[in-house]
C-alpha cells in the first residue's frame, strides 16, 4: 500500500509541473492546444494576485513577452463609410505676442513672397517672427483629412504721442510643418485716438496631410508705418487703460476631420 502510495503522490507530482498538449507532441506552454478551443463557463485572469473575469464588452489583450494578459474595453464609436467625423479638436493662447519697431519693416515682395507652401525659414529672414507659444503640434490618422485653423489676436499701435500715428499694413501667416497654408494682409488706420486697435481673425486649412504628428506654427510681419511700435497680441504696446492683457491675447483652434480608417488605438 505504501509503495501504491508513493507512486500516485509521484505521478501527481510530475503532472503538476508537466507541461500538457492536446492534439501535440511538444507543447509549448503548460497547456497547449492545437487545434479549436470552447469555453463554456467563465475565464478567470489572475492579475495583480486578484482573480478577475472582466465586465461586459472588455477584450483580453496582451501586454507583451513576460507580462500576463488583461482585460480592455474596446471603444470603437459608430462611423459612416466616406464621412469625415471631428477627431481633434483643441485651442491654445498666448500673452506674449509680438512688439514690432518701425526698423523691422519688412522688405519683401507680396506677390512673390507670399504664396501657398512658402517656407517659414525663408519668410524669417524676410522680417517675419514666430508667435511662439502658438506653435503646437498635433495628429492626423487618416489619410483623408481635412484640418481647419482659426487664428484670432489683437493689433494695437503704440499712441503715446499725440499725433495721428500712421496707416500700418501687416501680415500673419499659419503654417503647417514650416510651409504657409494661410496668409492675411491688414492694415491698422492711423487715428487721434488715445488707443488704436483692431481684432484680427483669420481662418486657414489644409487638406489630406500624411498620417503623422505635424506642427502649427503662426508668424507675422510689418510692411508698412511710421514711428509707432506695432503689436500683435501684445498688452504692452498700448499705453491706455483701455485693453488688458486678457484681451489682447493671440488664440489659435485647431480641428481635425477625418474620414476613419486603422487608428493607433482602439482600446481604453
Amino acid at each position: 500500500m505504501k509503495k501504491v502510495l508513493l507512486i500516485i503522490l509521484g505521478t501527481l507530482s510530475f503532472n503538476a509541473i508537466a507541461q500538457i498538449g492536446i492534439d501535440t507532441k511538444s507543447p509549448q506552454a503548460s497547456l497547449d492546444v492545437n487545434g479549436d478551443f470552447g469555453l463554456r463557463k467563465r475565464l478567470f485572469l489572475d492579475n495583480e494576485n486578484k482573480e478577475s473575469q472582466g465586465i461586459t464588452d472588455q477584450v483580453l489583450v496582451s501586454q507583451g513577452e513576460g507580462l500576463a494578459p488583461t482585460w480592455k474595453a474596446l471603444r470603437i464609436p459608430v462611423y459612416e463609410p466616406n464621412k469625415f467625423y471631428l477627431i481633434f479638436n483643441d485651442s491654445f493662447s498666448d500673452q506674449a505676442g509680438l512688439r514690432i519697431t518701425s526698423s523691422q519693416v519688412v522688405a519683401s515682395n507680396l506677390t512673390t513672397d507670399l504664396v501657398e507652401n512658402a517656407t517659414l525659414t525663408n519668410l524669417k529672414t524676410k522680417g517675419f517672427l514666430e508667435i511662439a507659444g502658438l506653435s503646437k503640434t498635433f495628429t492626423v490618422n487618416s489619410t483623408s483629412s481635412k484640418v481647419y485653423f482659426q487664428f484670432e489676436t489683437v493689433v494695437q499701435q503704440d499712441n503715446t504721442n499725440s499725433d495721428n500715428g500712421a496707416n500700418i499694413k501687416y501680415a500673419c501667416g499659419i503654417f503647417v510643418d514650416d510651409l504657409l497654408k494661410s496668409i492675411r494682409i491688414n492694415t491698422l488706420f492711423n487715428s487721434s485716438a488715445g488707443s488704436t486697435f483692431l481684432t484680427h481673425t483669420q481662418i486657414g486649412g489644409a487638406t489630406n496631410l500624411t498620417a503623422t504628428p505635424h506642427t502649427v506654427k503662426v508668424a507675422c510681419a510689418r510692411y508698412t508705418g511710421g514711428n509707432r511700435t506695432l503689436g500683435i497680441g501684445n498688452k504692452a504696446v498700448e499705453s491706455t487703460t483701455n485693453i488688458n492683457a486678457f484681451m489682447a491675447q493671440s488664440s489659435l483652434k485647431v480641428d481635425v476631420y477625418e474620414i476613419p480608417q486603422n487608428f493607433n488605438s482602439i482600446f481604453d
